[in-house]
């Protein structure tokens, strides 16, 4: 399972340093035999406007009921959870046989610490991707306000001065 902090303050990524790192962690993976970080899904998170952002996943394959959402203690989990294929040929129309499969299907797990203020609205399974529409709630308290000066109606004006 990975775990990931979900900040909405832009994360800064020099390529070099994370081709490395990608290089690193399938090395391990194969002395060690678990599956590479690298495996994940791919996400981008973009800012809508001031409170509304989304998140997409790159899922190809995966259908609704394979793909599992949940937030516990203000942690986000996104699980894969591939259903087993059926292979070789096969009478029923509704099966089908596989030449070749280029996209993999593997079981997945994404884990994300969110803000308190951020709310999930909508999750939207599209051709392969998965969008997660959620907002940054701001109390009204902490939003900026502001102050409208006006002028004292009540109080004589002066407009010219004569002295003696």
């Amino acid at each position: 399972m990975t775990y990931r902090s979900f900040s909405l303050i832009p994360a800064w990524s020099n390529h070099l340093l994370s081709d490395r790192f990608a290089q690193m962690d399938n090395l391990f993976s194969r002395i060690t035999g678990e599956s590479p970080v690298t495996d994940t899904p791919v996400y981008n998170l973009i800012q809508k406007d001031k409170e509304y952002y989304e998140m997409t996943l790159s899922v190809p394959g995966y259908t609704q009921d394979e793909l599992d959402i949940s937030v516990l203690n203000n942690q986000l989990t996104l699980k894969g959870i591939p259903k087993p294929e059926k292979s070789g040929a096969t009478t029923d129309e509704k099966e089908v046989t596989w030449f070749h499969q280029g996209f993999k299907k593997k079981e997945f797990s994404l884990s994300f610490n969110l803000e308190n203020r951020i709310n999930i609205q909508e999750a939207i399974l599209d051709h392969g991707l998965l969008k997660l529409k959620f907002t940054y709630d701001i109390p009204e308290q902490e939003k900026p306000k502001k102050i409208k000066i006006s002028i004292d109606a009540a109080k004589p004006k002066i407009i010219e001065h004569q002295g003696n």
